[in-house]
Order: C-alpha cells, then structure tokens, then sequence
C-alpha cells in the first residue's frame, strides 16, 4: 500500500468513511438521514445507493473541483471561518467568536433533544407511548451487553482506520492522491454489486448480513495470515 502523508489522509477522512460505508448499501442502519434507504423498507435499491452516493460526492467536494482531496479540507476550514466571520473583514472579533460558540451549543442541545426523542422510541417498543417495566428490563440488558463490548472499541476503529485507507488506496487507480468522480463511482458502485449477490438491483438484509459475514471471515483470513507470518519470522 502506499504511505499517504498526515494532510492527504485528513484531507481525504471524510472520503475515506464513504468508501468504508457508503455505499451504505450493506450499512446496519436504515431510514436516517445519513442512510441510503430513504423509503425505510430495509431493502437498498441501486437508485437509492445512486442518489446517496451523488449526495454524498457532493457534500464532500467542498470547493466544487470534481475531485476529492486534501485542497477540499482547505475549503472547509475557509468555509467555517467565514461564517465565523459575519461581517466579512477577515478577522474574527470576540463577539463573532462567542456567537459561532453559542451557535454550536445550540445545535448541540438540540441534538441532544433529538436522541432523548430517539432513545425513548426505541424503548417504547410498543409505542404505547410510556414505558413499562419490562421495557426497561430489556433496555438494560442490551446497555449491559454493549458495556461489555466497550473494551475493544480502539482495536475496531484502529482496524476500521486500516480497511478504509486500504479501500481509499483502491479507489485512487491513477495513484495521484485525489479521487474523481469516476473513480469514486467505480469504488461505491462495485461494493453495492459484491453486497448485491443475486444482481437483482437490490441488497436486502440478508444480502446485507451475508457481506458482512464475508468481509468478518476475510478479516478473520488476513489476521491468521499475518500471525503465521509473524511467527515465521
């Protein structure tokens, strides 16, 4: 693989995660507003992945070039500084800076708003709208089975980190360290046809459960291989 230096791989984080995900076709979640599958059927049309990917692209080629790479990082920050900026002088008084800081807690307390809502969905299961004990007995338990998952969360995102700069090195095919629009269609669109097994335009969940087992039992391969490598060597 090919070393890419600090400002390409900031440059390129958020076309990174795309390539990871987003194709977002054998993705976990449906019907958010970051997820592929706007009908909320749970099944990914290759339309909806279409749409998805052109939203995507478009979000993060920030300075319209056609091209993802460390230049579009540079458009952001100017970006979020001349909001900042709202009287356009170039420089940010103290007032401007308090004010961007009120914005982001604004938003912040409304995100947190908005999971609550979600996190009391979620455990009204029957959406009697309250929530009986048996609920909350089920809520627990699942909060204490992913407590103890926590554990390994820095080796996951570590092995995340890996895959999507190798996925970010398959996607740059001319090796200049930006990627077009050509080659991240080419990249998005053949994850969708591998999760798509039956060619039928259309990943299900099954087909969505199906990659990733495939994609564990690869990982699963690549770690035993390095492991006798290693004690090979």
């Amino acid at each position: 693989m090919r070393k890419l230096n600090n400002k390409m791989t900031l440059g390129l984080s958020a076309a990174i995660l795309a390539l990871a995900g987003g194709t977002a076709a054998i993705a976990a979640h449906h019907g958010g507003k970051n997820s592929p599958d706007t009908d909320g059927d749970t099944i990914v049309t290759l339309a909806e992945h279409t749409a998805h990917a052109d939203r995507m692209f478009a979000r993060m080629d920030a300075n319209g070039d056609g091209v993802i790479n460390a230049a579009d990082r540079d458009a952001r920050k100017a970006a979020r500084f001349a909001k900042t900026d709202s009287n356009g002088d170039g420089e940010l008084t103290e007032a401007e800076m308090e004010a961007a800081r009120e914005a982001r807690r604004a938003q912040r307390a409304k995100q947190r708003n908005e999971r609550g809502a979600e996190r009391f969905a979620k455990l009204d299961t029957d959406n009697s709208g309250g929530v009986s004990q048996a609920e909350m007995d089920a809520a627990r338990e699942m909060r204490a089975e992913k407590r103890g998952n926590r554990g390994n969360r820095g080796k996951r995102a570590k092995r995340r980190g890996g895959r999507a700069m190798a996925m970010l090195t398959q996607a740059d095919t001319d090796g200049n360290k930006s990627i077009s629009r050509a080659e991240f269609d080419a990249a998005t669109t053949a994850r969708f046809a591998k999760a798509d097994t039956n060619s039928d335009g259309s990943i299900t969940q099954d087909e969505r459960k199906a990659a990733r087992a495939a994609m564990r039992e690869q990982r699963s391969e690549r770690r035993a291989e390095r492991r006798s490598q290693r004690q090979g060597n």
